[in-house]
């Protein structure tokens, strides 16, 4: 049986007694974050910037979908619902590291990529997404990278639809501005 039967079944349970679960069943839904896994990968990747931080975010995430599927609702968004989950560890991450360097006082270590001649295009790229304020290469990530629709980032980032647009039209804009020109001032403000 393949994910989109068992979330069939499960809302077909859910429609013939509301009281009973409507979870998907642990194959559908270890089938359903092996396919999602590609997708929270890159998501995480423009968050972190760092594959191995990135490779960690996801472990993370998919560890606590895992612990959490009972609660997941069948016939809901399982990549937005997967999504949330990768961006709090992101963000728990961030206020924990924060809070241990302001305890010790230790600046975070600096790594310098390696140069690698024949991807200067894709170099100059990640160097302008870089200089994108976080809310809009969040955005852009979300809408433009992980395919998802405005309505689905702005559940993920939790905020409205039009800001998710605005963020998004700005960091094209601005992305745009980066990639030719080579750099910009941005707004902070996201």
């Amino acid at each position: 049986m393949d994910k989109i039967d068992a979330m069939a079944d499960a809302a077909a349970v859910a429609e013939r007694d509301p009281l009973e679960t409507t979870a998907l069943p642990d194959n559908a839904f270890a089938t359903a974050l092996e396919e999602i896994i590609p997708h929270l990968r890159g998501y995480a990747r423009s968050l972190a910037r760092s594959s191995s931080h990135a490779d960690d975010l996801v472990q993370d995430a998919l560890l606590r979908a895992w612990s959490a599927r009972a609660r997941f609702q069948a016939g809901t968004n399982f990549k937005a619902w997967t999504f949330v989950i990768l961006r709090n560890v992101f963000l728990s991450g961030l206020r924990r590291r924060k809070f241990e360097q302001a305890a010790t006082g230790n600046e975070p270590d600096i790594v310098a990529p390696a140069a690698q001649p024949g991807h200067m295009e894709l170099l100059a790229l990640r160097d302008a997404l870089g200089k994108l304020s976080p809310s809009r290469r969040e955005a852009l990530m979300l809408v433009g990278a992980a395919g998802m629709s405005y309505e689905e980032a702005a559940k993920v980032c939790g905020c409205a639809i039009g800001t998710i647009k605005s963020r998004v039209s700005r960091a094209r804009s601005e992305l745009q501005v980066l990639i030719d020109v080579g750099s910009v001032e941005h707004d902070p403000a996201g």
